[in-house]
């Protein structure tokens, strides 16, 4: 908490430094170095909180913040660039986005320009999709992956947002050097939403030449364990969003469910091969998966199904073990 208050007291002094007024020429002529350098600080947790902390800053310091404003009843203010891109007012979020140019200082205010995809106002939304393939081609794809990681597993909540913002998201993790980078965060992440992330950016093919890669060298578990399922069954399969799905009409009772759509792929490696692979995997939530995939195809491994039953029945996970000895059983009653 007192992180918190320290970094919206500087949010609000570097806001209030940037719109600095000329009283020559009665224009307020923004330096927003300042909040560029304080922007940087923020993290990308509560933007809702932290847009509506600069809207309203903003909004107080041309208002009060400047005692020479009194002497002028009507005066110009200059572009603010990308602290517009949080004003309240429609037209100035629009005109800010569409003068932005080169790449985002930082994660903050890239994410910021992401969130025009799902704004309240349609000519913004249209400016954002305009504008954030240019603002990517010149940002740091670390930024870029950064505002993926907190985009991804929560946009099919963000209701005022269509499939064409989702495309110009889709196109810029297409992007050579944004799909390496992704590649190696969802690698060694150690913490986060990878597995999610990773099954959302499955809607086009930019990481699918990395799957193998992904599927043996990850750190967590559960993203090894989605690439195996991919490598397995062909596809890849995301939640598009939640329904509602009746359980007793007569009752009223229903309940949320995921509508799950897929895209099929192409594997290179042998389906034999990534079971061997993921039989002997550390973890037990894909040697899991590694015994379901057994039993599945039990007709058409061949020779080399009883002794990968063998090695899952051994195991020390239950789970896994009672899918090996099922394989087992079912293989002695066909011999």
């Amino acid at each position: 908490m007192q992180l918190q208050d320290s970094l919206q007291q500087e949010v609000m002094t570097s806001v209030n430094k940037s719109l600095t007024f000329d009283v020559l020429y009665q224009v307020i002529r923004p330096d927003i170095s300042t909040f560029i350098a304080a922007s940087s600080k923020l993290p990308l947790k509560n933007l809702d909180y932290w847009e509506c902390l600069i809207r309203w800053t903003i909004s107080s310091s041309l208002q009060t913040s400047h005692p020479q404003y009194a002497r002028f009843k009507n005066y110009r203010v200059g572009s603010l660039k990308w602290l517009d891109v949080c004003n309240a007012d429609g037209f100035r979020r629009e005109k800010a986005l569409r003068t932005l140019s080169g790449g985002a200082p930082n994660s903050f205010l890239f994410a910021l320009v992401v969130r025009k995809l799902n704004d309240w106002v349609p000519q913004v939304r249209e400016a954002a999709r305009d504008v954030l393939s240019l603002i990517a081609e010149c940002s740091d794809p670390e930024i870029i992956v950064d505002v993926l990681f907190i985009t991804l597993p929560y946009w099919n909540s963000w209701g005022r947002m269509g499939d064409r913002e989702k495309d110009i998201l889709m196109k810029i993790i297409l992007m050579e050097k944004v799909t390496e980078s992704l590649k190696k965060r969802l690698i060694y992440s150690t913490s986060g939403p990878v597995a999610t992330v990773f099954m959302q950016a499955g809607r086009i093919n930019a990481l699918d030449a990395f799957l193998t890669e992904i599927a043996e060298s990850s750190v967590q578990p559960t993203l090894r364990a989605k690439a195996y399922r991919c490598l397995f069954e062909s596809k890849f399969v995301w939640a598009e969003g939640m329904t509602w799905q009746w359980i007793d009409k007569a009752y009223g009772i229903r309940r949320s469910v995921p509508v799950l759509k897929e895209r099929i792929i192409d594997t290179k490696r042998p389906f034999l091969e990534n079971l061997k692979m993921a039989t002997i995997d550390r973890s037990p939530i894909v040697r899991r998966i590694a015994g379901e995939m057994l039993i599945k195809e039990l007709d058409h491994i061949g020779d080399e199904a009883f002794r990968l039953a063998k090695i899952l029945a051994s195991d020390t996970s239950l789970s896994v073990s009672e899918r090996g000895r099922y394989a087992l059983a079912d293989l002695g009653k066909r011999t």
